[in-house]
């Protein structure tokens, strides 16, 4: 979609993008606090982020409960959701473009207004250990906060973050709220018309009665290669996998378009080198990869599912292909294919206001950067072979990797698999 980017900085501290979109019949509003779990005051309460994003349209100034605010809110088919993660908690909404005024007004209400009551509380710290408890059942969920702390990022395993919910009071509700949704430790987007409309967002945000406060900082782990990690369940009928390979910075731009050849070249369709050989081969249903572009490290992460019997050939099949990569073996075709097919997922994946913001947000909230989609063809473009096996020599010479699986084999099983990964030429 045709578009412009401008950021904006409010009197108050905040700061955002306004992204005007002339022919967006539908206004998108993202508005993110630095305020996630990790900024818990203490590790007895890491989950209160999490109950903070539950309790955030419930009771305000102007409406007794969330249903009555909910009410209001989506009477003219208006949507707003909110989520919490490591660092970030996110409010996301989106309206009809004749009704942008009332629901940013709403937003206001319900971020700037909260009113914390022990009813609501009890009931949504009630919903998120139904949501916690959920995930035990999910072994994609239980495995990555176990590699996390296994490479030494200080964030507890599922189990522990429900052991927190019990201590969790009015009054650290409230501490937790006042020291993180602040004005300068604010930023949004807002997607849609915005150029004739800029004087009037900036005021309406300018009104927001959040103290300035000042923008926290995003932690820094001291990251470490692990031993191979097994989650032992009895019932599991196959063995659940991640690995990453991690390293201590953040990708630019152009770096981060290399990695998103890489990925398709390994597991990205059923032609790649990992997940589609391993799908012709009946090794696994299904396989990816990924990276992770956080403000201290990135890392390439891989997950999938496999039966215990193929398990050996999968990973042996995973060593020769990274290993294949690291050596610089890869075909003109494979890049001209991969070029290909990121074009084509840029131009589709641009659609909507939301799609755009998803585009912005992954930069603009992590570190402020704000990427250019006029050159991302461009990038692509450039994107040449040495820069895909440079990334992955970083990756995988790096100091930082680890392997967890759940599943109901033996401990051995999983560091022999771990063996593997030690990638060499």
């Amino acid at each position: 979609m045709k578009h412009a980017v401008e950021e904006v900085r409010l009197k108050n501290g905040a700061r955002g993008l306004l992204i005007d979109v002339p022919t967006a019949s539908v206004m998108n509003i993202r508005v993110q606090f630095r305020a996630g779990m990790r900024y818990a005051k203490k590790p007895e309460v890491y989950e209160i982020a999490h109950v903070v994003e539950h309790l955030s349209f419930g009771a305000n100034a102007k409406y007794r409960d969330e249903q009555a605010y909910e009410a209001d809110f989506t009477k003219n088919g208006a949507y707003h959701n909110a989520w919490t993660s490591d660092f970030s908690v996110v409010y996301e909404s989106e309206c009809a473009d004749f009704e942008w005024e009332r629901i940013l007004e709403l937003n206001r209400v319900a971020i700037a207004s909260p009113r914390f009551n022990e009813e609501e509380l009890k009931s949504e710290k009630g919903n998120v250990r139904s949501e916690l408890t959920g995930y035990l059942n999910d072994y994609s969920r239980l495995l990555w906060p176990r590699l996390q702390t296994a490479i030494g990022e200080d964030t507890p395993n599922l189990r522990e973050r429900l052991s927190t919910l019990s201590n969790i009071e009015l009054k650290d509700i409230r501490e937790h709220y006042r020291r993180t949704h602040t004005a300068s430790n604010m930023r949004f987007i807002i997607a849609g018309q915005t150029r004739h409309r800029k004087k009037q967002i900036i005021k309406m945000l300018e009104d927001w009665e959040l103290k300035e406060g000042k923008e926290l900082e995003i932690p820094v782990d001291d990251l470490h290669a692990s031993d191979a990690v097994l989650i032992r369940r009895k019932d599991a009928s196959n063995i659940t996998f991640g690995f990453s390979f991690v390293i201590p910075r953040r990708l630019n731009e152009n770096e981060v378009h290399a990695m998103d050849f890489l990925n398709h070249i390994m597991t990205g369709t059923m032609n790649s080198r990992i997940f589609g050989k391993a799908r012709k081969r009946g090794l696994v249903y299904g396989m990816g990869s990924c990276l992770t572009n956080s403000a201290h490290n990135s890392s390439w992460d891989f997950d999938g599912e496999v039966n215990l019997e193929s398990a050996d050939e999968l990973f042996d099949l995973i060593n020769h292909e990274l290993t294949s990569i690291i050596k610089g073996e890869i075909k003109d075709e494979e890049i001209e294919s991969a070029r290909a097919y990121n074009i084509g997922r840029y131009q589709i994946g641009a659609q909507t206001v939301a799609q755009l913001s998803d585009y912005y947000a992954e930069s603009y909230f992590v570190s402020g950067e704000i990427d250019n989609y006029e050159r991302a063809t461009d990038i692509i473009n450039s994107i040449k072979k040495q820069d895909i096996v440079d990334l992955a020599r970083e990756y995988i010479f790096g100091n930082v990797s680890a392997l967890v699986a759940v599943g109901s084999c033996e401990k051995a099983i999983i560091t022999a698999l771990a063996e593997k990964l030690k990638i060499g030429v």
